[in-house]
Parts: structure tokens; C-alpha cells; sequence
């Protein structure tokens, strides 16, 4: 699993659902073997929840392996970068005594601008009862900027005449939409050019071509850590489609957002919880409701299923062999993650989604998403273990009832489910060998 001495590697944490997986812990524990750790797409639009010897936090643009003293942390090109999030971030850990982080900035990332942020505040006003869901950080806006042609690099900030001009050209564009759409306030160039001013500043000591940084470290045997934000199926183009994120979720992209070699990656850790959870909206074939779900919610995470940006109450359910097989195939898993399995130890019985029926029949392959919004879960019960299995450090000391629901669930996915997490900290996780391997 980790690298050994001299051996150059790269590693990808993705997530193999809707998000809320457990990422941020599975990172922060892989990141005390790593040397560099990557964001590599996504915004602030989703939160990491982090449990340390410093405290709990939740991030939301700094890699989540930032604890470490020894590790250099990257906002990679592919990040939608808000400049002002990410500093007060920075403060808010170094204020509970987290020393200051290595941290480079790509020259080649985009800038959230506030105009983003306020387009997609007025979109979900709009579009009201048929909104997105969206948690308002701008991202939507960000991308469609970027790939229309008309985003703000982080390089631009060195160049105050050519700024201007980007400035002026999507003023003209954004205030047709904003005085005859959504009858706001117009934008001023002069303005966004003051505030950009701000940006540089900040961001100025930071910066880097993180690429030929990251090309150089690998050429030095460093190990990097790919950090992704949300999962397989908030993925723009193999996600629940249209209720999905705004960029590539999958650790393909994190090559692309990272500015290094796809054959790089050399190992693929894709993280599952023990059931399912989602914020925001879009197709849940395995989702609970009334008291069941209010239960697992209450018991779930460290404090319980609510957004870590949002702070909205998660929707519940149970867990969804057929979205996490789809979900670890897409992301190429070399090794699943099995996160909160201490959560279900209330349960006297647990059921398991291992199948849809849609139209009268039954399939476990995850359909597009005309056809999910028609499933219905195909249900497996599996008896509880009713214990509390934290710190449990060894799978054989496991209760023989929760490693019959591991290795049935191991089965359903046919990938590999190498480490289990049995509580928030760091320390809590238990490694196995797999019969996939």
C-alpha cells in the first residue's frame, strides 16, 4: 500500500458516491506516508471533516493532509479557487495551533470571482421550486465561465492591462443577463479590478507551475497524494446528471487538475461508507425516511449527517451495491475504503440495496438517469451485530456478524476493501487482505 524507499508513486483519494463519503479522514491518514498532497478539482462547495490531535475541522479548499509538518499542500489548476476561502481557512487552523502550511497555489488556476457567486445565488432564486440544490459557492457560473473562455486565471493577477480588458469584456457580457434576466445591480470593472487587486495580494507568495513542480518531485521519488472532492456520481458527465457537480469527479481528472502524466497513478483509493448518505437533489434509490432515517442521521458521522458547507441534513439511506460497484469501476479503485461501519452497530438488522427494479425487472448495473428516477431498491437483509466496535484495531477481533456484512457487501462491489474505518479519528481504521486481490 505505501511506497517503498526511492519508489516514486502517486495516489488518488476519490470519493465512490454522492459526496460525504469519508474522504477527508482517509486522506489525512494516507497523508502521513505522502510528500506532496493535491486538490485537484472541485470548490467550496463541499466540505472535508477533519478529527486530529488538534480539533475538528471541516475544509473546504486546503488538502485535507495539511496536519502534516512534513507534507507541501497544492491547490492544483483544476480547482475553482477562492481566494479569500481558502486564506481565512488557513487562519482558522493556525489560530487552533496547526503550524502554517507548505502551500502552492497554480499559476494556472481560476479564480471564483464574486460575480459567481452571485449568479448562482440568483439562478436557484429563478429557478425556485426546480432548483439544483446548489450550496450558492458559485461553482456552476465558475465552470461555465471557464470553459466559455471568459475565467480569470491566477496568472492574469501579474498583468493589470490585460486584466482590465478580460474585466471590461465580461462586464458587457454578464450585465445583459443581469439587468434584463435577473434585474440586478450591473458590475463595474473598476471594481472587480480593486478586489482582484486584494487577490494578488494574498495569493502572490503562493504561487507556482505546479506541473513542472510535481514533474520534478516525481523525478526525486516524492509521493503525491491526489485529493478529490465528492463522488462518482456528482461527476459531470457519469453522475446523476443534472444533479451533479460542475466539474470531473473521478481520479482520471485528478492527472488533468494535478498537470502530471495519467499513467502516474499508481494506486486508486475510492471511499465507501457502510450506508448511504447525499446532500442536495437528484435520484437516492436506496434513500429512508421518518424516524429511520432521523435515527441513522442522529448516530451518523462525528456529530451527524449534516453538510459540512451547508450544515443542511443529509439524505439517508441504506447502502447501494449497485451505485458503489458503478462507482469503484469509474474511478479504476485499486482499493476501497469502508468508512462509519461503527455507526450500524445500533442495528438489529441492516438492509442492503443489491438490486433495481425497474419496468418489472431487475438489474445491478447502474442505469442513466431517465431510467433511475423509475428504480426501486431490491433489498437484502443482513442480522446486525448490536456492539460498538470502536477501537478495534484488528479485522479477525471484529464481530463475526459485521465482517459477514464486509465481505457480502465486498462481494456485491468486486472490489477489494482493503481498509475499514470504525470511528473519526485518524487512528481508527483496521487493515485487511482481501481475497480480490
Amino acid at each position: 500500500m505505501y511506497k517503498k524507499d526511492g519508489e516514486k508513486m502517486v495516489k488518488a483519494v476519490v470519493g465512490a458516491n454522492w459526496g460525504d463519503e469519508g474522504k477527508g479522514k482517509i486522506t489525512d491518514m494516507m497523508a502521513e506516508n505522502a510528500d506532496i498532497i493535491v486538490r485537484f478539482q472541485g470548490g467550496a462547495n463541499a466540505g472535508h471533516t477533519i478529527v486530529n490531535e488538534y480539533g475538528k475541522f471541516a475544509l473546504h479548499t486546503l488538502p485535507s493532509g495539511v496536519f502534516y509538518g512534513h507534507t507541501t499542500s497544492v491547490i492544483g489548476n483544476g480547482v475553482a479557487l477562492n481566494i479569500p476561502v481558502l486564506f481565512q481557512e488557513m487562519r482558522s487552523i493556525t489560530d487552533k495551533g496547526v503550524p502554517a502550511p507548505k502551500l502552492l497555489v497554480s499559476d494556472r488556476a481560476q479564480i471564483v470571482m464574486p460575480y459567481h457567486i452571485l449568479f448562482d445565488q440568483y439562478e436557484e432564486e429563478r429557478l425556485a421550486g426546480k432548483s439544483f440544490g446548489s450550496t450558492k459557492s458559485g461553482i456552476a457560473p465558475f465552470y461555465s465561465d471557464k470553459y466559455a473562455k471568459i475565467g480569470i486565471q491566477v496568472s492574469d493577477l501579474f498583468d493589470e492591462k490585460q486584466l482590465m480588458e478580460k474585466l471590461q469584456k465580461v462586464c458587457e457580457i454578464k450585465n445583459v443577463t443581469l439587468e434584463h434576466l435577473y434585474h440586478k445591480p450591473l458590475l463595474k470593472p473598476e471594481e472587480l479590478l480593486e478586489t482582484l487587486r486584494e487577490y494578488r495580494q494574498m495569493v502572490e507568495p503562493y504561487v507556482c507551475d505546479v506541473s513542472l513542480y510535481l514533474h520534478k518531485a516525481l523525478k526525486e521519488g516524492k509521493t503525491v497524494l491526489l485529493e478529490g472532492q465528492l463522488g462518482t456520481l456528482k461527476d459531470t458527465d457519469h453522475g446523476i446528471y443534472p444533479m451533479v457537480t460542475s466539474s470531473s469527479t473521478l481520479a482520471a481528472y485528478g492527472a488533468i487538475g494535478a498537470g502530471i502524466p495519467p499513467y502516474e497513478i499508481k494506486q486508486i483509493v475510492t471511499v465507501c461508507k457502510a450506508y448511504s448518505s447525499a446532500v442536495g437533489a437528484g435520484a437516492f434509490v436506496s434513500e429512508i425516511f421518518g424516524e429511520e432515517a432521523d435515527e441513522l442521521r442522529r448516530r451518523g458521522g462525528d456529530g451527524g449527517e449534516y453538510g459540512a458547507t451547508t450544515g443542511r441534513p443529509r439524505r439517508m439511506g441504506w447502502f447501494d451495491c449497485v451505485a458503489s460497484k458503478y462507482g469503484c469501476r469509474l474511478q479504476g479503485t485499486t482499493d476501497v475504503a469502508f468508512t462509519v461501519l461503527d455507526v450500524l452497530g445500533y442495528l438489529d438488522e441492516i438492509p442492503v440495496c443489491v438490486g433495481y427494479e425497474i419496468g418489472g425487472e431487475v438489474t445491478t448495473d447502474f442505469p442513466v438517469t431517465c431510467k433511475l428516477e423509475k428504480a426501486k431498491p431490491v433489498l437484502k437483509t443482513l442480522p446486525g451485530w448490536k456492539s460498538d466496535i470502536r477501537g478495534i484495531k484488528r479485522y479477525e477481533d471484529l464481530p463475526e456478524n459485521c465482517r459477514n456484512y464486509i465481505e457480502f457487501i465486498e462481494a456485491q462491489i468486486e472490489y477489494p476493501i482493503t481498509m475499514v474505518s470504525n470511528g473519526p479519528g485518524r487512528e481508527d481504521i483496521i487493515y485487511r487482505e482481501s481475497s480480490l486481490r
